[in-house]
């Protein structure tokens, strides 16, 4: 049985202030560090190895990772870093608040923006401070492929290419890989593994913190997945936040001492 392992980065300064932050790179909030430690210490506990890890070139996403590695003691590992990766690009709403725009547009037009597979953001001017061709980091990316804006869909198109070419080839070998991303670009990630359909992957969000296990078989399709889940929690007599099932997806069990299993992943926090 082949395994992959997806995270999406803590909870990031603009996530706790409710701003769209897109490809801003900004940096984790004292909970986010705290969600990074937590998914180390999840990823230990349930001796979840894995022996390549992917990263965008954001770096409440790559901290995330390194937060992960120095507490699993695995500094060591091997780290690819893209940007095809990162989280999709906001346009124009970068920076703005999330129910600020709710009042200025709609709460219908707010989700379709965030949540829909085809809907794009107001695009960037590209004479705006914030266009990505004035950053260093995107210096060596043909102008052409750098977005102004982009839908969910527009992720999934670049970030492909590179899942096909660099993780499904380790992945074909037997080896165990860490991606550690972002909501929508692991959005698009789990909508290709799954084969979601567009109308429907709106309802699928990806918790910050959370690891993600999938079980694939040799052919990559997936056989389960499950977010990992602290005994304590999972024991408590609550119901923790990975059995909140989006019905339509998931049929979900619990595995004693081991983690909620689903058949889609499941919705968790809405902060992105």
């Amino acid at each position: 049985m082949l395994r992959l392992v997806l995270l999406r980065h803590g909870e990031s300064v603009w996530n706790r202030d409710n701003l769209f932050t897109g490809w801003t790179d900004v940096d984790l909030s004292e909970r986010g560090v705290d969600e990074a430690k937590q998914a180390a210490a999840l990823l230990k506990a349930h001796d979840i190895r894995f022996d390549h890890c992917f990263t965008s070139v954001l770096k409440r996403a790559i901290h995330t990772l390194w937060i992960v590695l120095d507490e699993m003691d695995l500094a060591w590992l091997p780290v690819s870093r893209s940007w095809r990766l990162n989280e999709r690009h906001y346009g124009a709403l970068q920076g703005r608040n999330k129910d600020q725009m709710r009042r200025e547009v709609g709460e219908e037009q707010v989700h379709k923006w965030r949540r829909s597979y085809t809907a794009r953001p107001p695009a960037l001017d590209k004479r705006d401070e914030r266009y990505p061709g004035r950053d260093p980091k995107y210096t060596m990316i043909p102008r052409g492929q750098l977005p102004l804006g982009e839908s969910l869909e527009d992720t999934v198109a670049r970030m492909l290419p590179y899942w096909q070419e660099r993780v499904e080839p380790l992945l074909m070998e037997g080896r165990t890989p860490l991606i550690a991303a972002h909501g929508t670009s692991l959005r698009g990630l789990v909508k290709y593994i799954d084969n979601i359909p567009d109308a429907d992957i709106e309802q699928v969000e990806i918790p910050t913190g959370k690891p993600l296990i999938y079980e694939l078989d040799q052919g990559l399709s997936p056989v389960r997945s499950f977010y990992l889940e602290d005994h304590r929690r999972a024991t408590s007599g609550s119901t923790p936040s990975s059995i909140l099932v989006n019905t339509a997806f998931a049929d979900c069990q619990t595995t004693p001492g081991m983690a909620t299993v689903i058949s889609r992943p499941i919705k968790g926090s809405d902060r992105g």
